[in-house]
C-alpha cells in the first residue's frame, strides 16, 4: 500500500460540518471520486484520534466512498463544555448521517470508536447498516476509572504531543460523564471484528466470546505483531482486512 502526503490526499476529497444542536461535526467525504454504485463506509475514529488521521483509509479504499468524522472535542469538531457520554457521541454519528443524506452503509469504528459505532448500530439505524466492523474494543461502552484524566493527558497526550487532536476539556468530559453500557445485546448484521493477539489488546477472550453471541455472521482477523496498537503496528494489514471484507459484503448485498 503506498501511501502518500497527509496534506495531498487531504485536499483531494470534501471537507464539511454537520450541525449537533449546535456543535459543528468535522467530517471528509471521497464522494467527489467515488463510485456512486458501490456501498460507502462511515468511519468513527478511536479515542483521541481526528479524521484527517484515516485520509489514508479514503485513498486506500477508493473507489469506495468513504466519510471520516472527527468527534466532539477532537480535529476540528466544536468543543463543548458538557455531552461525553454514549448518547452525544452518538448523535455525532447520526448527525454526519443526516447531513449527508446516508441510507445504506458500512460502519466501522475503531478503539473508543467502536463503542460510540455500536451504539449507533441499534434500531433505526440498523436498518440501514449494511456491515460493522470494530478494532479491538469489547462490546461495551467503558466508564472511564478514578484517576484517569490526568494520567491521560500527561502521560499520553502531552509527551506525544496529542493535545491538537482532542482537548483536555473533552478528556475530562469523557471522565465525569462515561457510564458503563454494555453493547453486547444479539444483532443481525454481519460483522468483522480486527484484534490485536499480543499484550495490551482491549479484546479478551471473554470479549470475544461475547462477540460470538453478538454476531451470527462474524469474521474475525487477528494480528500477531500488535497489542491494541493494531493500527500502528499493522496498518497495511488492517487496511487490507476491511477492504477485503467490504468486497466480500458487496458481492452478498445489492446496492
Amino acid at each position: 500500500m503506498k501511501l502518500g502526503c497527509e496534506e495531498e490526499m487531504r485536499v483531494r476529497f470534501i471537507g464539511g460540518f454537520a450541525d449537533n444542536d449546535g456543535v459543528r461535526i468535522h467530517y471528509f467525504d471521497s464522494n467527489n471520486l467515488a463510485d456512486s454504485d458501490v456501498a460507502p463506509l462511515l468511519i468513527c475514529p478511536g479515542l483521541s484520534e481526528t479524521a484527517e488521521e484515516y485520509i489514508d483509509l479514503l485513498e486506500f479504499l477508493l473507489p469506495r466512498r468513504c466519510i471520516v468524522l472527527s468527534f466532539r472535542g477532537r480535529g476540528n469538531s466544536d468543543t463543548p463544555e458538557r455531552g461525553y457520554d454514549l448518547d452525544e457521541h452518538r448523535s455525532d454519528i447520526e448527525a454526519v448521517i443526516r447531513t449527508l443524506g446516508l441510507q445504506q452503509f458500512h460502519l466501522f469504528g475503531h478503539s473508543r470508536g467502536a463503542s460510540y459505532a455500536l451504539g449507533c448500530a441499534a434500531a433505526p439505524n440498523e436498518l440501514h447498516i449494511r456491515s460493522l466492523l470494530l478494532g479491538d474494543y469489547p462490546p461495551e461502552h467503558r466508564q472511564m476509572p478514578s484517576g484517569w484524566a490526568d494520567e491521560y493527558i500527561h502521560d499520553y497526550l502531552i509527551p506525544y504531543q496529542r493535545t491538537s487532536n482532542i482537548r483536555t476539556e473533552a478528556v475530562w468530559g469523557i471522565q465525569r460523564e462515561s457510564r458503563l453500557v454494555a453493547l453486547d445485546s444479539p444483532s443481525p448484521l454481519p460483522a468483522l471484528i480486527l484484534r490485536g493477539t499480543l499484550e495490551g489488546s482491549l479484546i479478551k477472550d471473554l470479549d470475544m466470546q461475547r462477540y460470538r453471541n453478538k454476531f451470527r455472521l462474524l469474521k474475525v482477523e487477528e494480528f500477531h505483531r500488535s497489542g491494541h496498537d493494531l493500527m500502528g503496528t499493522e496498518r497495511e494489514g488492517c487496511y487490507e482486512a476491511i477492504r477485503a471484507f467490504l468486497n466480500a459484503r458487496d458481492s452478498v448485498n445489492v446496492v
